[in-house]
């Protein structure tokens, strides 16, 4: 079921879009900030098409922007749904790559965390569409980067 407009005349629902925007991009940045690159990062070789670190913090940022609206939008619509499931899981494994590669420093296993994450953004943009126009596309740019970021993960392991 799509939620409707009649679905936004309460204030409940833009609450509940602030929670998600402060949730998604707070925790974001609480892990990104205790578990910056380090000298373990700078001494990996890195592949061809490795951006600056400057890139990460923006592009995450408006990432974030979009998994909250996204999340938020099928949560309104039908917030019991495997779509929300999958919105859970990528939301949890994503929070989980930068600990696992920075701080415990392990390329292989933050590669595992990507392939899942992979999975479940691709399970999250198919199971969507049937709640939502907007959200599954909210995704597109999200699978893209994190398709970039399996390259480069995948790279640096196989480099160092």
């Amino acid at each position: 079921m799509s939620a409707t407009t009649t679905d936004y005349r309460s204030p409940a629902p833009w609450i509940a879009l602030a929670v998600f925007l402060v949730l998604v991009i707070g925790v974001g940045a609480l892990i990104g900030t205790q578990s910056a690159p380090g000298a373990w990062y700078e001494s990996l070789t890195k592949p061809p098409l490795n951006p600056p670190n400057w890139v990460f913090g923006p592009v995450w940022f408006a990432l974030y922007v979009m998994i909250a609206v996204a999340g938020w939008r099928i949560w309104v619509a039908a917030p019991h749904s495997a779509a929300m499931k999958f919105w859970g899981a990528q939301m949890l494994l994503n929070w989980a790559w930068s600990p696992v590669w920075f701080l415990a420093q392990m390329p292989w296993a933050a590669f595992a965390i990507l392939v899942a994450m992979w999975l479940s953004i691709a399970g999250f943009i198919l199971a969507s569409r049937q709640h939502d126009n907007i959200a599954p596309w909210l995704f597109v740019p999200y699978i893209a980067w994190v398709s970039f970021a399996g390259y480069l993960n995948l790279s640096i392991a196989l480099l160092n």
